[in-house]
């Protein structure tokens, strides 16, 4: 398994338990990753997807809300919102990450740990937040110097 589908799946395991229990949860995260992996590279891309998610949380939702017709955020299965925050933070703040790698990944993650609907579910909102996120200005991963790669 690649190191960042490994840390992909890391990150959406904390962002439920997060999401569940609560921001208070978010100092562990570190431990946690160190626990479960030990690949450092994959700890630190996890740790950078679960830092941002908390971090643009209120963001990240707001852009889902506005393309998710019909559906509120709360009413969403927790894997699918939190996969969705989590791809939408890639698309938004990792420059470094394709936009194809990262609804690809969003999808799989879906159809693995959520329901045989969610890979289209995640599939459509992503594709619109796609335009979205590289029509505005690019992320801190631009800001400081870091090229996009595969585009």
């Amino acid at each position: 398994m690649k190191k960042r589908t490994r840390a992909r799946e890391l990150a959406l395991q904390f962002l439920y338990q997060l999401d569940l229990r609560g921001p208070g949860l978010l100092e562990e995260a570190k431990a946690f990753f160190r626990a479960e992996e030990e690949d450092k590279g994959a700890r630190e891309f996890a740790t950078r997807l679960v830092e941002g998610v908390a971090e643009h949380k209120e963001e990240l939702d707001q852009v889902i809300r506005a393309v998710a017709q019909n559906w509120e955020i709360s009413r969403m299965a927790v894997i699918d919102r939190n996969v969705l925050r989590m791809a939408a933070f890639e698309l938004f703040h990792c420059a470094d990450v394709p936009p194809k790698v990262v609804i690809n990944e969003a999808i799989e993650l879906g159809k693995r740990f959520s329901t045989q609907n969610s890979g289209a579910f995640i599939n459509g909102i992503l594709d619109k937040i796609k335009d979205r996120a590289r029509s505005e200005a690019p992320g801190p991963a631009l800001e400081q110097g870091t090229e996009p790669i595969g585009e």
